[in-house]
């Protein structure tokens, strides 16, 4: 495996918890390395179902090292309260480290986050509220606290001008009370206790196990089409989240990324607003959202569900230099009588069959579909590709030959034994 990068090949919630969990199995680490808490990673061990925010997917192999990156932005009340909820499941948290360099989301993050959206009014991004883009916005700025800060020594001194200034630009801009500057040291000086033995350099743990030939798994949240950077502006979240946000969040040299895998559902979703040329809005799209269950793993937020737009999956392809994809959720299309791809773009009358680099073409695109002919056949039993029904095995073979890469792994359901390997 040596170096893996596993990535959202749409826009986010696509299943990346459980290809990280499969792939853990043989890796000496695994990487969280950008995005918030704002991500919800979902692994099923047994009878255990684990929806980790921050905490990598690789939590349940005790052998290994779990490491939360430099690229991560960490609110520290909820990576205190994941950790003590695993370990009230009997998860050990010995091979948990957490890098110094990781910035901090403090209390008025998410409040900034809250207030902003709502001076937006109409023209509401559809943050989730945690504080992730004033995060990673101070840390562009360079006024972050990192976590280094958070349990060093001088850690009041070096917070207490911030958080002054903070409730000083709360005050002024949106008319909210003053922090309670006092009350904000003393929690982070008990969320500081409780993470203080988690924290490393984890650079160079990575760097070295690199070094060394040793099996690395960096794991991405969110998706491609929510990258700052790639995706469907302004309507993204903060961070990067294409392949190459790995090297920036690790430490990890480009050179060393020996395989990227994509995670893509077998229809697709989205959460929030913004473009998405396949969204049904019809009695299909409410079948698929009810099916899937797709209700959002940190928001609670239903889904807006549509046909798998290969035209941005395509662009997940060339942005990333995926070498496979892991298909998941394939059963949850089991029972209708068509199942179509979105194949192209109408814009203006013309068809294409790239994204528009103008966020107003995608605006109003149309999709064009090809249409496949459905199956009814339970397929939540299949451990083989063989097992399959014939227009199911059908409709891998033309996601394979319109995406341009081989599927590595297609899920049947949400349990570890779901998930037909074909690599």
């Amino acid at each position: 495996m040596a170096v893996s990068v596993v990535i959202g090949a749409q826009w986010g919630d696509e299943g990346k918890g459980r290809v990280v969990d499969y792939l853990a199995r043989d890796a000496a680490i695994v990487v969280r390395y950008q995005g918030g808490n704002n991500a919800g990673h979902t692994v099923a061990a047994g009878d255990k179902e684990l929806k980790l925010h921050l905490i990598p997917s690789g939590i349940l192999h005790p052998d290994t090292l779990c490491v939360i990156a430099d690229g991560v932005v960490i609110d520290p009340a909820v990576l205190v309260e994941e950790m003590a909820t695993l370990r009230s499941q009997g998860i050990s948290l010995d091979n948990l480290r957490i890098s110094g360099n990781a910035h901090v989301i403090m209390p008025y993050h998410r409040l900034l986050d809250t207030l902003e959206e709502e001076r937006r009014g109409g023209s509401k991004i559809g943050t989730t509220g945690r504080g992730i883009g004033p995060a990673y916005a101070d840390k562009a700025a360079r006024k972050g606290l990192r976590i280094s800060d958070l349990v060093s020594d001088r850690m009041v001194e070096r917070a207490r001008p911030v958080i002054e200034e903070k409730s000083a630009l709360l005050q002024a801009v949106y008319g909210a009370e003053a922090l309670d500057v006092m009350a904000i040291l003393d929690q982070m000086a008990t969320y500081a206790d409780q993470l203080r033995p988690y924290v490393d350099d984890t650079i160079s743990l990575v760097t070295s196990a690199v070094a060394e030939g040793r099996n690395v798994l960096c794991e991405g949240a969110q998706g491609t089409m929510l990258d700052i950077d790639h995706g469907t502006y302004p309507y993204v979240t903060s961070s990067h989240t294409v392949a190459g946000g790995a090297c920036l969040g690790t430490g990890i040299g480009p050179r060393h990324i020996d395989r990227v895998i994509g995670v893509n559902k077998a229809y697709t979703t989205r959460v929030g607003r913004g473009s998405f040329p396949t969204e049904l809005h019809d009695a299909t799209g409410d079948w698929i959202r009810k099916q899937g269950a797709e209700f959002g793993t940190t928001t609670g937020r239903a889904r807006r569900c549509g046909w798998l737009d290969m035209v941005a999956l395509r662009f997940a392809v060339a942005v990333n230099s995926l070498d496979s994809l892991a298909l998941t959720k394939l059963d949850v299309l089991t029972g209708l009588p068509t199942v179509c791809i979105g194949v192209g773009y109408k814009i203006d009358g013309k068809v294409r069959d790239s994204l528009p680099h103008l966020q107003e073409e995608f605006d109003r695109s149309e999709p064009v579909y090809e249409e496949l002919p459905g199956w009814t056949e339970d397929i939540t039993g299949a451990r083989r590709l063989a097992d399959l029904p014939t227009n199911a095995r059908r409709y891998l073979e033309r996601v394979e030959t319109l995406a341009g890469v081989p599927l590595s792994m297609v899920s049947v359901g949400p349990r570890r034994d779901q998930a037909l390997i074909l690599d």
